[in-house]
């Protein structure tokens, strides 16, 4: 029964938005991939556009920034939760255990810090590795589109995450 109210609420809103003209994307900036599905009207319907409007969620990126509910960003990120701020380092090499400083402050500590590297996978130095181990927190290092949409999966499933991005152009 549960479903079926889902499904009844869901509804209005997926028709609002197949209606909706799809904005012209230029060649430079590309929508993030989609890992969500939806099922039958018998099964949980589970639609990648039904997030809180207080929800961080990641819709795309270029070689510079990333698009984060509507806004166009320039540069790193870091996200914490529901908050996204500016970031200074540019390449990999300029993450250390001060520029991510801030999760010694944050309470309750996310689960797993997710670092988009740009466009391809690098390894941090090992002594960033030690920092974030000793908060707490797990370490995943993807490139920045595969870790916008890590980071989007685990936040819409309410789990307590922080990504630290550079901009997918970036190569070190």
């Amino acid at each position: 029964m549960a479903v079926r109210h889902k499904v009844t609420a869901t509804l209005p809103y997926l028709m609002r938005t197949i209606r909706k003209e799809s904005p012209n994307l230029s060649q430079s900036h590309q929508p993030l991939p989609s890992l969500r599905r939806a099922f039958s009207l018998y099964d949980q319907i589970n639609l990648i556009d039904n997030v809180p409007d207080d929800q961080l969620r990641f819709q795309g990126y270029t070689a510079t920034g990333f698009t984060v509910n509507g806004v166009d960003y320039e540069g790193s990120v870091l996200c914490v939760g529901n908050l996204l701020m500016s970031w200074t380092p540019k390449i990999l090499s300029e993450i250390t255990p001060e520029s991510l400083s801030v999760f010694k402050l944050i309470r309750p500590v996310p689960e797993i810090l997710i670092l988009g590297s740009g466009r391809y996978v690098d390894r941090v130095n090992p002594e960033v590795r030690r920092f974030v181990r000793s908060t707490g927190m797990k370490l995943e290092e993807l490139d920045s589109r595969n870790a916008a949409s890590t980071y989007n999966i685990l936040n819409e499933e309410g789990r307590i995450v922080a990504a630290a991005m550079l901009p997918y152009g970036v190569s070190s």
